[in-house]
C-alpha cells in the first residue's frame, strides 16, 4: 500500500511539474514574465548536505531576521510570491506548519520574490498569514540566491545543512513530511 501512495504521490507531482509549465505559457508570454529582484534563473535548488548560509535581513513587519538566530534550530526557507498561484496553493500549508510547529523551535522565513514589499506585505495580510516573511533584495540574494523555480522550500537543519530542498507546489502530506527534521 505504501509503494502505490509514493507512485501516486510522485505521479501526481510529475503532473503537476507539467501543468506548472504549461499554466505558466499559457497565462503569460515568456518574454512578458517578471524577472523578480535578485533571481538568478540559472540557480539550482542547494544541494542537501551542503552548508547553507543565511543573510541579514530586515522583514516586512519590520523586525529583523539575524542568521545567528537560526544556530541550533531547524529553520524552513519558503520562495514565494503573491503573483504566484501554485504559491496560493501552497502557503496556508506553509503557515499552518509554522503554526503547529514553531513552539517546538521550528523557523521560518518566506522570502517574497514580489518587486514591492507592499505588494506581499498586503497579501499575507489579506490571508492572514502569520510566518516571518520578508523580501529578496539583491543583497538577500547575493547570500541566499534563489532557486529557480517558484514556489521553493528548503530546510536547513541545525547544523546549517540543507535537510530537503523542493522546488514547485508541495502538498499537504509533503509540508507535514518536515516535522521528521525537528
Amino acid at each position: 500500500m505504501v509503494s502505490t501512495r509514493r507512485r501516486t504521490d510522485a505521479t501526481r507531482r510529475q503532473a503537476l511539474a507539467g501543468l506548472t509549465g504549461m499554466a505558466g505559457s499559457l497565462l503569460m508570454p515568456a518574454w512578458a514574465q517578471p524577472v523578480p529582484q535578485g533571481e538568478d534563473k540559472t540557480a539550482p535548488p542547494p544541494q542537501v548536505g551542503s552548508l547553507l548560509p543565511l543573510p541579514e535581513l530586515t522583514l516586512l513587519d519590520g523586525t529583523r531576521f539575524h542568521a545567528a538566530d537560526a544556530d541550533g534550530h531547524v529553520l524552513v526557507l519558503y520562495w514565494w510570491a503573491s503573483w504566484c498561484p501554485f504559491c496560493a496553493q501552497q502557503s496556508p500549508w506553509m503557515d499552518k506548519f509554522w503554526l503547529a510547529h514553531k513552539a517546538r523551535g521550528l523557523l521560518m522565513l518566506g522570502l517574497s520574490i514580489d518587486r514591492k514589499a507592499e505588494d506581499a506585505s498586503t497579501y499575507l495580510s489579506k490571508k492572514g498569514y502569520t510566518f516571518p516573511a520578508g523580501l529578496v533584495t539583491p543583497t538577500v540574494a547575493r547570500v541566499l540566491p534563489k532557486p529557480k523555480g517558484l514556489p521553493v522550500t528548503v530546510v536547513r537543519g541545525r547544523d546549517g545543512r540543507v535537510l530537503a530542498a523542493e522546488t514547485g507546489q508541495l502538498f499537504p502530506e509533503d509540508v507535514e513530511q518536515f516535522a521528521r527534521f525537528l
